[in-house]
Order: structure tokens, then C-alpha cells, then sequence
């Protein structure tokens, strides 16, 4: 069963940074492509940020600059580190990966708020 358990939100002053974690069971992360989503009150869930089984990375446009997701194969995590955090990056930030079989899992979601 696979299982995805974010953690590392909180608050913090705009300017700031924050790392947020992904632990994965049931797969395993190098081998998967791992998504990062954040979704704000009130709004759809968007694109963040994205790490191929190859490693190769893709961001939204608006944090390209800011954020950048890596991998922890010893782990089995991905990690999303934000810095210069803006209040338009409050959020949930949730953790995804789709398996072979076509089934999109999500983690429960962890806050991230900025204050300005």
C-alpha cells in the first residue's frame, strides 16, 4: 500500500524558508516521479513543483527561482525547500506520485503560512 506522509509546514516571515518532506512506503521514490502540489483556501490545487525518475525537475513559474524539490533515496523522501517566501505561497502542500498502474496518490497535506 502506498503511503505518502508530508511534513516540515509551519509559519514563517515573509522572506523566510522552509523544508518540507515527503516520506514514501510502498513505493520507491527514484523510481517514481514525485509532485509536489499546493492548494490555497478557497482555490484549486496547483502545480509546485516535480522530480522525474531521472531526476529531471520542473517547476511553476512563479517559484522557479525560489523553491527547488530533491530526492533522499537513502530516505525514500523527496523534499521541497522554499526560500524567499512570499504570503501568495500560503497553502497546503501536498505530496504526489502516480503508479504504474495509473492511480494518483496524495498525502494528508502539510500548511505552510507566510506572514507579511
Amino acid at each position: 500500500q502506498v503511503q505518502l506522509v508530508e511534513s516540515g509546514g509551519g509559519l514563517v516571515q515573509a522572506g523566510g524558508s522552509l523544508r518540507l518532506s515527503c516520506a514514501a512506503s510502498g513505493i520507491t521514490v527514484s523510481r517514481n516521479a514525485m509532485s509536489w502540489y499546493r492548494q490555497a483556501p478557497g482555490k484549486q490545487r496547483d502545480f509546485v513543483a516535480g522530480i522525474t525518475s531521472g531526476g529531471i525537475t520542473n517547476y511553476f513559474d512563479a517559484v522557479k527561482d525560489r523553491f527547488t524539490t530533491l530526492r533522499d533515496n537513502d530516505k525514500n523522501t523527496v523534499n521541497l525547500q522554499m526560500n524567499s517566501l512570499k504570503s501568495e505561497d500560503t497553502a497546503v502542500y501536498y505530496c504526489s506520485t502516480r503508479t504504474a498502474d495509473g492511480y494518483n496518490y496524495w498525502g494528508q497535506g502539510t500548511q505552510v503560512t507566510v506572514s507579511s
